[in-house]
């Protein structure tokens, strides 16, 4: 019987084994024939070492490295208590930093910088408290591979701190010599940073400094009276600042106030006068009366620090022992801390414009219970705006304390910024 070859596979393969291609022994080459076919057609192992990808790169020495570049990120990841100055840290070695985001938990980014030519990455600011903090940093070694990495930390809840209480408030409008003046619930020991968080723009533009009195109380004021017109907006970012080793700011709160127009008084106490001014200009000139001797009125600038349309004053609190005490002492305003006042006077008799018979403040002539709009006192007190300034010259008294009061004008600007 003769046979035929079912292929042309079969018959190579009968011709290298020397076996025929009928029957179950010729079927398993024709299947491994397939097989290896499919394999080097469709497998990317296949390619041989010197082989291309079509672009004329070799295919063996494609970017499957990692970079080289490391991210360090400190605190680590999921630290809690951390710090709010100094502790959050983000270097990169082997490559240089390109890309820094530090966020809150409500999205806000913190500010900063790449420093050391790509090595390092530093805030410029103080975190808050009680937050919590993502950080993604992205490094590119030589070769432009990037590494990054991700972390998330929550800073410290403090035992201890401090806010200042501050004047003026909140949308005021307030007279040209009006300083912002910060007074701290705790003596403040470091400063530098505190002074560092608040930040003071004004429209036009003008220097404002900053000037310590003590280590609770912070005044900031231009070198002259502010210019009419000028609105001020101040930034106190304390929320994170260690004011002193352990105790820390709890408050963010931005404050704007609108300067008035000009209004500078200035009394005569040999004259016994006072001459009002607005813009430059005399609107009117008061009969007034000072301190007696022995009580003699502060010389120098003065600021309108408080307005009472009715207060009581009592020798007492002042050291002057049982000497006076008047509970309805209308028109008042608060020149000093330690009580001096230009307030109204309905009990002066014949003494304004003639004499001095205060004990300390300045007088204008008033009526009992400040009804009477047409007089003096009542008149300057309208027209009066909290930050106004009242100038005393001529009185055998000395010039008033920076600090008592409002009154840092008194003090030179070289020893204001010193």
């Amino acid at each position: 019987m003769n046979v035929r070859p079912i292929s042309g596979a079969s018959v190579d393969a009968r011709r290298r084994t020397g076996t025929t291609a009928t029957g179950r022994r010729g079927l398993p080459v024709l299947i491994a024939g397939v097989l290896l076919m499919a394999v080097t057609a469709c497998g990317g192992s296949g390619s041989e070492p010197g082989s291309t990808d079509g672009k004329g790169k070799d295919s063996s020495t494609q970017q499957s490295k990692q970079s080289e570049a490391a991210v360090t990120i400190a605190p680590e990841d999921g630290a809690r208590s951390v710090g709010t100055s100094g502790a959050l840290k983000i270097g990169a070695a082997k490559g240089k930093l390109t890309e820094v985001v530090v966020k809150d938990a409500k999205g806000a980014r913190v500010d900063g910088e790449i420093t050391g030519g790509g090595t390092g990455w530093t805030p410029s600011t103080h975190l808050a408290l009680a937050t919590k903090y993502t950080v993604h940093a992205v490094a590119k070694d030589a070769a432009g591979r990037e590494a990054a990495e991700d972390s998330s930390f929550t800073t410290l809840t403090p035992k201890n701190t401090f806010i200042g209480y501050f004047t003026p408030e909140d949308g005021s409008t307030v007279g040209v010599g009006m300083p912002f003046s910060l007074r701290f619930t705790r003596g403040i020991t470091h400063p530098e940073d505190v002074e560092k968080a608040i930040g003071i723009t004004t429209e036009p533009a003008v220097d404002v400094e900053g000037h310590w009195f003590g280590n609770d109380r912070l005044d900031f004021r231009p070198e002259k009276y502010w210019k009419a017109g000028t609105k001020v907006t101040v930034r106190l970012d304390l929320d994170g600042v260690e004011g002193r080793p352990g105790v820390y700011g709890k408050q963010t709160k931005t404050v704007k106030f609108t300067v008035g127009r000009n209004q500078v008084s200035v009394v005569d106490a040999k004259k016994h006068t006072m001459k009002v001014t607005q813009d430059g200009k005399v609107i009117r000139t008061v009969p007034v009366t000072t301190g007696k001797p022995g009580y003699d009125t502060w010389n120098g600038q003065m600021v309108m620090s408080e307005k009472l349309t009715v207060t009581r004053m009592n020798g007492e609190t002042v050291g002057y022992g049982g000497e006076y005490d008047i509970k309805d002492v209308p028109h008042a305003i608060r020149l000093t801390n330690s009580g001096t006042f230009i307030h109204g006077n309905y009990w002066g008799g014949g003494a304004f414009g003639n004499y001095n018979a205060s004990h300390g403040c300045v007088g204008l002539r008033d009526a009992r219970g400040g009804h009477d709009t047409s007089t003096p006192a009542s008149w300057f007190f309208n027209h009066s705006l909290i930050g106004d300034v009242v100038v005393v010259k001529n009185s055998d008294d000395r010039t008033v304390d920076p600090d008592n009061g409002l009154n840092g004008w008194n003090m030179s600007w070289e020893k204001w910024t010193a």
